[in-house]
């Protein structure tokens, strides 16, 4: 069995656990990294990181403050290796972490594309652990953190890494793990242990972690209401936190009628105390844990509410910036969809696309077209009646920088047919963009899909047979536009 050869990617702000863990992971038994790439994003980059502790070699690359996000799509882009492992800066890798790495990831399948480690939160023997230290030993539990996670390089190349839109270190793990998976790729479980000592918090630490609803937002957008079930998590407390909050504004707006007002108190009295017990009663119950869950259990409602509207409003506003590609579906957004069309003469374009296809040229935007055709799998047409229709649409339309096809039909379950991202990952990469660079145009709901899937902007044209829920659902979550020029003027800034 060949070695691994990987990387070890640390972001870090400058945390003084940055050295522990480099003691650490030079300590460690087994076959080393090619080399440690530490990320400094701190905004002013002095004094200067501590360098290497041992004979590994190790580089330092600044990002001046792109956030954990940015800092770890830096380090893995300065690596070379078929593997790279991002550790965070605060953890401690076990004595034989090395060793067990290598039999986690030397001899996993191509279809596995990422290898995450048990991980260890060392809570108190003596005690009940605190509300602070039961939430980071949640850590032990989750999926695909990274703490301690192995990538293959060809799968965050595929999925163009970590989501910069994630300002924090929350989420952006999960999306990208999500989107791996939506490519039919594996991440499994290794058997190295990385241990996360529990970090020092202040007494509203649990207040300023409410932050992270405005990234919940995020990732509904990106992958549905169902998305807390595919990171394994249970569902959150944020309506318990707007009935909590909305009893508190209610009996305030109705403070002049006595009966309303103290209902609505006494509703707001009694879910703050619900909340409050809830984090008590597992604790070490002292004075000081109590007086801290009171006070921030009264406070944790309204401000995870404000995150959350603020999220909202924030995702709410399309991004207006200039893609560097633009994806198109072919049927009824270039030609005229004739079903299950294997004849090139039938080839007929939509009104405006040559001009739309045009300018886009013009301003140097690479284009591709992604297509459903299922009637290869239904045997209605083979592949090169396809190809034929393709070679047809580009006499009629130009050229395009990659035609990605789903052969599938819906009972296949294929990680390409839309609206799974497959064909937008891939036609991403066979131009040379990351998916969030691009755009995806398309008249049906499955477009819209697959583009927020695959972490793209859309941009629904709809027809006479787009499906009203369908419009419905690109205005609150894409962009609608009622012709492919218009779709265009917004692609080039033109549309405000």
């Amino acid at each position: 069995m060949s070695e691994a050869v990987y990387s070890v990617v640390v972001p870090t702000v400058g945390r003084p656990s940055l050295r522990t863990l480099l003691h650490a992971l030079e300590a460690a038994d087994g076959v080393p990294p090619r080399e440690i790439v530490v990320v400094d994003d701190r905004a002013n980059p002095a004094p200067p990181l501590a360098q290497g502790v041992g004979a590994t070699p190790l580089r330092v690359v600044r990002t001046g403050g792109r956030g954990p996000a940015g800092a770890r799509n830096a380090g893995w882009r300065a690596t070379g290796t078929e593997w790279v492992v991002f550790l965070d800066d605060d953890v401690v890798p076990d004595e034989d972490w090395k060793r067990r790495l290598q039999h986690d990831l030397a001899a996993l399948p191509p279809e596995v594309a990422a290898s995450q480690a048990r991980i260890e939160v060392p809570l108190p023997r003596d005690r009940r652990p605190t509300d602070w230290e039961r939430n980071v030993a949640g850590l032990a539990g989750a999926w695909w953190i990274t703490a301690d996670m192995a990538y293959r390089r060809d799968a965050l190349v595929r999925s163009g890494g970590f989501d910069e839109d994630f300002p924090r270190a929350y989420r952006e793990d999960a999306d990208l793990a999500l989107r791996v998976r939506a490519t039919g790729r594996r991440l499994v479980a290794g058997s190295r242990i990385t241990r996360h000592p529990v970090p020092p918090a202040g007494f509203t630490a649990s207040v300023r972690a409410q932050r992270g609803n405005a990234d919940d937002v995020l990732m509904r957008r990106k992958h549905g209401r169902g998305w807390r079930t595919r990171i394994g998590e249970g569902p959150g407390r944020l309506p318990a936190h707007l009935l909590t909050t909305g009893a508190a504004v209610l009996a305030l707006l109705t403070a002049k009628h006595p009966l309303p007002s103290r209902t609505a108190a006494a509703v707001w009295a009694l879910a703050t105390a619900e909340f409050a017990l809830r984090r008590i009663l597992p604790g070490p119950r002292t004075a000081a844990e109590i007086t801290r869950m009171v006070v921030t259990s009264a406070l944790i409602p309204p401000v995870a509410v404000r995150h959350r509207v603020r999220g909202e409003l924030a995702r709410s506003r399309p991004r207006r910036s200039t893609p560097a590609a633009v994806l198109f579906d072919r049927d009824d957004t270039l030609i005229r969809d004739v079903p299950y069309n294997g004849e090139p003469a039938l080839v007929e374009p939509v009104a405006g696309a040559e001009a739309a296809l045009r300018r886009l040229r013009e301003r140097g935007l690479r284009i591709g077209v992604i297509s459903n055709q299922s009637g290869i799998a239904r045997g209605l047409l083979d592949e090169a009646q396809v190809a034929a229709v393709n070679d047809a649409v580009e006499r009629r339309l130009g050229p395009f920088g990659t035609w990605q096809v789903c052969p599938h039909d819906d009972a296949a379950r294929c990680a390409c047919r839309k609206p799974e991202p497959g064909m937008v990952e891939e036609a991403a990469a066979a131009i040379d963009v990351a998916p969030a660079d691009c755009v995806v145009v398309g008249d049906t709901g499955a477009d819209v899909e697959a583009a927020l899937a695959a972490g793209a902007r859309a941009i629904l044209v709809p027809t006479a047979r787009t499906l009203p829920a369908e419009i419905r659902s690109a205005h609150r979550r894409a962009e609608v536009a009622a012709t492919l020029g218009e779709a265009v003027d917004r692609l080039l800034g033109a549309a405000r």
